[in-house]
């Protein structure tokens, strides 16, 4: 508890507004309550797939997720309107203790809507991907979560074949094109990070 509590604190202090779960569902359930009549954007995210997220707000909000796109509509067409929302949500790849928020992308529809354009941005993710230091975050979100991500997709990738660490690859479905490193909140909008308990995602 007492890392919990000193991460927390590092986050707020960085400007963002925090709130911790036990659960996905009870996660979930909060941000049901709290986004409605929006339009939402969603990032590629297996944390908030695996919560259910999308069926929930769909029921009330105008919601675009690429993972969830309608028939005929390709992913860039889903992805450059969640781009366009009054409100996006994504998960992490990686945190540090120190409050910075660490996130891969290979196609950058999840770090570009994290970084500019909406009213609020919900950071939603499971506290087992917190680590000591930024240096340790960066290599969690490098040699651990993008070959699980590449694997997941099905990529031929050599992490995802391997599933040990980066190669610093040139393949073509390369999934770790850019990092973007949060230091604190971007000004002009609302972040908040949902922290959850539970083990979810990559």
């Amino acid at each position: 508890m007492e890392r919990e509590d000193k991460f927390i604190h590092a986050l707020k202090r960085r400007g963002y507004e925090v709130s911790l779960f036990h659960t996905g569902a009870e996660a979930a359930a909060y941000l049901d309550g709290a986004i409605d009549g929006r339009s939402v954007g969603f990032g590629d995210s297996e944390t908030m797939l695996s919560m259910g997220l999308y069926d929930l707000l769909a029921a009330h909000n105008e919601v675009h997720d690429p993972m969830h796109r309608p028939e005929g509509e390709s992913f860039r067409e889903t992805a450059k309107k969640t781009l366009l929302t009054d409100v996006f949500l994504t998960s992490l790849n990686a945190m540090a203790e120190t409050g910075e928020l660490v996130n891969i992308d290979g196609t950058g529809n999840r770090v570009a809507g994290s970084l500019f354009g909406h009213e609020k941005v919900y950071f939603v993710v499971s506290l087992n991907k917190l680590c000591p230091t930024l240096e340790d975050a960066i290599f969690r979100a490098r040699n651990v979560a993008a070959p699980r991500n590449a694997a997941r997709h099905g990529f031929r990738n050599p992490c995802a074949v391997r599933g040990d660490r980066c190669y610093d690859c040139s393949a073509k479905d390369r999934i770790c094109n850019a990092l973007v490193v949060h230091y604190r909140k971007m000004r002009g909008i609302q972040m908040e990070v949902v922290l959850i308990r539970e083990e979810l995602g990559l």
